[in-house]
């Protein structure tokens, strides 16, 4: 029986407008998906990360190593003028 390869990646839970979360991987480009919860939202990101590597893995191609956020996150509000 083949043993299973881990792999952890750092994800980021975003606040949706509509409500529930927005997870992205920056590992991983490309990977989006959302939960109402951030319980559903940690589901789902397990569950794309997941597809995410098979696919590579299918198509031949290198695993990513994570890509460690060492900042905290900064939010600031920018105005900008149109005329």
């Amino acid at each position: 029986m083949k043993s299973k390869k881990e792999y952890d990646y750092t994800v980021l839970f975003e606040p949706a407008a509509e409500g529930g979360y927005v997870v992205i991987c920056p590992a991983l480009p490309g990977l989006v998906t959302e939960g109402e919860t951030l319980e559903e939202a940690r589901t789902m990101a397990k569950d794309a990360i997941e597809a995410y590597l098979e696919s590579l893995r299918k198509e031949g191609r290198p695993i990513p190593k994570d890509v460690p956020i060492t900042l905290p996150p900064v939010k600031e509000h920018i105005r900008v003028a149109l005329s």
